[in-house]
C-alpha cells in the first residue's frame, strides 16, 4: 500500500504540476515511477485484483489534467469538431478555416492556438476509426477542451482494461505467465503517454491484442476483423501484413488479407472523396522525409555525412526515400525466412520488425515504443522494457526554447537498448533464435 501511495502521489505531481521543460524533475519522477512499478509487480505479480485496481488508480488520477507533455490532443479535439459539424477533417487545412468569420467549430482559437505552428498547416493524418473517437469526444464533451479531454481518456482506460483481458488470456494460450500483462499495464510510460498525454497507440493495441487472441484460438476470420480496426486507428499494424502469407496457406491468407481490405473500405468510405487520397498521402510522406526526433541510426548516419559537408536537409530527403524500401526488405526477410506459422515465432517476427523499424526511422517519439513494450512480453525478450524508460532521455528537447535534442543523452539511451538487444540474443540464441523452428 505505501508502493501504491507514493505512486499515486508521483503521478499526481507528474499530471497536475509538471511542466515539461522542467527536465530535471520530469526525469526524476519517471525513474522513480519505473522502480515503484518494478517492486509492485515484484511483490504482488500474482494479485491480480490487487494490480488491475491499482492500474486503473493510476489512470485515474490524471482524469482531470490536460496533458503536459503534447499538444496533439487539441488537433485531436479539432479535427472531432469538424465531424460533428459535418465537415471531412481530410479536406481541410486548420489554418485556412481558422479564418473564417461563421467557423461554429466551438474554442476554435483555443484550439487552434493550443496546436502550435505545425499541425495546422497539414491535413489531418488520423486513420478513420480515430477520427470517430475524436467526434466522440467532441459530442460528449459539453463543448469544452477539458470535457473532450475527459471523454478521450476514459476511451483510452477502457481501452488498457480491454488490453489486460485479452492479453492475460493470449498470454495462457501461448503458456507464459499471465502477470507478465502488468509490465504493460503497470509500466509508467504507458501511464503518462497514453491516459495522460492522450496517444491512441493503446486503442490500436487493445484490437490487435484482441485479434492475436482471436487467432490462437482458430477464430482467424473475426481476427482479419478486428485487426482491419486496429489499423483504422493506427496504421502501424500494416507493417506485419505480409508476415501472414506464411504464417496461413496461400489460399487462406488471401482470404485473410481480402476480408481486412474489405473491413478497412467500409471504415473509409465515410470519409472518401478525390481529394482524399492526395491529402492524406502527402501528410504520411512528411514523415519520412521531413521531420527527426529521437533517432538512432540516422543520428549516426547523420554526424558522418555532416562531417563530409553533407547538407541536413537533402540527408533527411535522401533518407526519408530509403527508409521505406529497407523497411519492404526487412519485412520480407522476416517473412520467408522466419517459420511464422507458429504463432509464437509469428510475435517475435513482428516484435523484431517494429524495433529495426524503429531503430532506422528518424522520427521515434516516446510512446512509439508502447506497441513494442506490449509485444515484448509474450516473447523472451525484454529489452523494449528498458527502451521504455531510457525513452524519456529524449524529452531534453523540451526543455530547450529551440527543441534542441542532447546527441549525448541520446546516445546512452540507444547505447542502453543496443546493448542490452545484443546480451539478450547472445544468452537466448540457443533457447529462441530470431529465425526459430516450430
Amino acid at each position: 500500500m505505501l508502493l501504491v501511495l507514493l505512486s499515486i502521489i508521483f503521478y499526481t505531481s507528474f499530471a497536475y504540476s509538471l511542466h515539461r521543460e522542467d527536465f530535471i524533475k520530469l526525469l526524476s519522477l519517471v525513474f522513480g515511477l519505473f522502480f515503484l512499478c518494478f517492486k509492485l509487480i515484484q511483490f504482488q505479480k500474482w494479485n491480480f485484483k490487487f494490480l488491475l485496481g491499482t492500474g486503473i488508480i493510476f489512470r485515474l488520477v490524471f482524469l482531470l489534467a490536460e496533458p503536459n507533455l503534447s499538444q496533439d490532443f487539441y488537433r485531436f479535439i479539432w479535427d472531432g469538431e469538424l465531424i460533428v459539424h459535418l465537415k471531412n477533417p481530410y479536406l481541410y487545412l486548420p489554418n485556412v478555416l481558422i479564418e473564417q468569420k461563421d467557423l461554429a467549430i466551438a474554442n476554435a482559437q483555443e484550439l487552434y492556438n493550443g496546436m502550435g505552428d505545425l499541425s495546422p498547416k497539414f491535413y489531418s493524418n488520423y486513420p478513420p476509426l480515430n477520427q470517430l473517437i475524436f467526434a466522440l469526444s467532441a459530442l460528449l464533451g459539453g463543448k469544452t477542451i477539458l470535457g473532450s479531454v475527459i471523454v478521450m481518456r476514459i476511451v483510452i482506460i477502457l481501452a488498457d482494461i480491454g488490453i489486460v483481458y485479452f492479453g492475460r488470456k493470449l498470454l495462457k494460450n501461448l503458456n507464459r505467465s499471465p502477470h507478465l500483462i502488468f509490465w504493460y499495464f503497470l509500466n509508467p510510460l504507458v501511464l503518462i503517454e497514453l491516459t495522460g498525454n492522450l496517444h491512441f497507440e493503446g486503442v490500436m493495441l487493445f484490437f490487435f491484442i484482441w485479434s492475436l487472441y482471436l487467432l490462437s484460438v482458430n477464430q482467424w476470420k473475426s481476427s482479419a476483423i478486428v485487426y482491419a480496426l486496429s489499423i483504422m486507428v493506427k496504421l502501424v499494424p500494416i507493417l506485419f501484413l505480409p508476415l501472414f502469407l506464411t504464417h496461413f496457406k496461400f489460399k487462406k491468407s488471401i482470404l485473410f488479407y481480402t476480408i481486412i481490405g474489405t473491413t478497412m473500405v467500409v471504415l473509409l468510405l465515410p470519409f472518401y472523396s478525390p481529394e482524399f487520397y492526395a491529402n492524406y498521402s502527402k501528410t504520411i510522406s512528411l514523415w519520412f522525409s521531413n521531420f527527426e526526433f529521437n533517432a538512432g541510426i540516422y543520428n549516426g548516419i547523420k554526424q558522418i555525412a555532416t562531417a563530409y559537408d553533407a547538407k541536413p536537409w537533402e540527408l533527411i530527403n535522401t533518407y526519408g526515400k530509403i527508409t521505406p524500401l529497407v523497411t519492404i526488405s526487412i519485412v520480407l526477410l522476416f517473412t520467408f525466412l522466419s517459420k511464422n506459422k507458429n504463432l509464437n515465432t509469428l510475435i517475435s517476427s513482428m516484435l523484431f520488425v517494429l524495433s529495426i523499424y524503429y531503430f532506422i526511422s528518424p522520427t521515434v517519439h516516446p510512446w512509439y515504443v508502447i506497441f513494442l513494450i506490449l509485444v515484448t512480453i509474450f516473447t523472451h525478450y525484454r529489452y523494449s522494457l528498458l527502451w521504455s524508460a531510457a525513452v524519456f532521455l529524449s524529452y531534453w528537447a523540451y526543455s530547450q526554447p529551440d527543441f534542441k535534442e542532447h546527441l549525448g543523452l541520446l546516445a546512452i539511451e540507444y547505447i542502453a537498448v543496443f546493448g542490452f538487444l545484443i546480451y539478450e540474443l547472445i544468452i537466448l540464441r540457443n533457447k529462441k533464435p530470431i529465425f526459430c523452428k516450430n
